[in-house]
């Protein structure tokens, strides 16, 4: 008998696990609180790392799809100083495979495949049961009872409370997402200072990053460490408004760079939470977490292939459990992520401190020992 999964959640690490579920023939739901697949922005690029993301991917079946969609070249990291002055500027060997980017609306379309999800099912609470199983409850009054609910719905969980009593709590550094549209026609000379890839700048607690997307399109993220209520006196429909605050902040910087904000149409302010390095949690039959609900840490590339890879593991140890296994394969599944999940929290939190730091000089030693090994691999850049 097949046991009823559903997993909370359409974002990679859902999608990724029930696609290594459909993959092996078990039936798996989807509950997805967006109406439609493109019912928002999907977000900016995602790198795929070797061994974890692009590992979750050739689990799920879908590697050679992704080779064909990623961009290699999309490696490159261009490090600027605030007067402009090129400082690093790391290009990929040809057949560098290590970290290819993707788009995350072109990720999210490649797991989908076959997939049935369920779209507007806006989960509103889990409730584990006195056995086995747990109880989900939607937002339009209805329930549905299943075997195990996979809680991957990101940093604020509505799964997370059925385990643990963590919630997130903010860095001290906000960020602020913009964008530029056809950037090697309408702005050439941005186009030509990133380059194929990213451009970052960092500052005495301060970073501004541009990071090219596939068809023209640039995501420009601005960092600083400042109180959480910092952009509530602003309205983020007021674009001149936000503009002119944040020029304030990165007064002096070169002006190239300040004309990714200049030309910028539109500021999301997003400030970056966390939850405790090591998260864990008393286990409860029939409800586990992925991704950011289990271990949301600063956005330094790990977050995604850590939940990617997660979720594949999860699927395939799910699938290899015998009748009355499912229960100790999941408890043993989160016995092995807690322990990989802390150390790459405790890493990329003091990344962060590294990166948007008073010493500017943090953030390029920290990229000299991120592409040492690369550059053992492949040769000098």
């Amino acid at each position: 008998m097949r046991h009823r999964i559903a997993v909370v959640g359409g974002g990679p690490a859902g999608l990724t696990f029930a696609r290594v579920l459909h993959r092996h023939g078990h039936p798996v739901t989807v509950l997805e609180r967006d109406p439609a697949p493109d019912a928002r922005p999907p977000g900016g690029m995602l790198d795929l790392h070797e061994g974890m993301g692009q590992r979750a991917l050739d689990k799920a079946g879908v590697l050679a799809e992704f080779r064909a969609l990623s961009r290699p070249e999309g490696q490159a990291l261009r490090i600027l100083d605030v007067d402009g002055t090129v400082l690093r500027d790391w290009k990929p060997r040809p057949g560098d495979r290590a970290n290819p980017e993707i788009d995350r609306g072109q990720l999210r379309d490649l797991l989908l495949g076959p997939l049935d999800v369920q779209w507007g099912r806006s989960v509103t609470e889990v409730v584990p049961g006195t056995g086995d199983g747990a109880l989900v409850r939607f937002a339009d009054g209805r329930q549905e009872t299943f075997d195990l609910v996979v809680g991957a719905d990101g940093a604020w969980s509505r799964v997370r409370p059925a385990v643990s009593s963590a919630t997130p709590h903010y860095t001290g550094v906000t960020m602020v997402e913009t964008s530029l549209d056809d950037i090697d026609v309408r702005h050439p000379d941005l186009a030509r200072l990133i380059g194929d890839g990213s451009l970052a700048v960092y500052g005495v607690n301060r970073a501004l990053v541009a990071q090219r997307n596939s068809g023209g399109h640039v995501k420009v993220y601005v960092q600083f460490r400042a109180p959480l209520d910092w952009h509530q006196s602003l309205d983020p429909a007021d674009t001149e408004a936000v503009r002119s605050s944040l020029l304030a902040l990165y007064d002096g910087w070169a002006a190239p760079v300040l004309d990714l904000l200049h030309r910028a149409a539109a500021f999301a302010p997003r400030p970056l939470y966390v939850l405790p390095v090591s998260h864990t949690w008393t286990h409860v039959p029939g409800v586990t977490l992925l991704g950011d609900a289990a271990h949301l840490m600063p956005p330094l590339g790990v977050g995604a292939n850590l939940a990617m890879l997660g979720a594949a593991e999860l699927a395939e140890s799910i699938t290899a459990a015998g009748p009355g296994e499912l229960d100790a394969a999941v408890r043993a599944f989160e016995e092995e992520l807690w322990v990989r999940a802390a150390r790459w929290a405790t890493m990329t939190t003091a990344g962060l401190e590294r990166l948007v730091s008073q010493d500017p000089a943090e953030a390029v030693a920290l990229f000299d020992e991120v592409q040492r090994p690369a550059e053992d691999r492949s040769g000098s850049r």
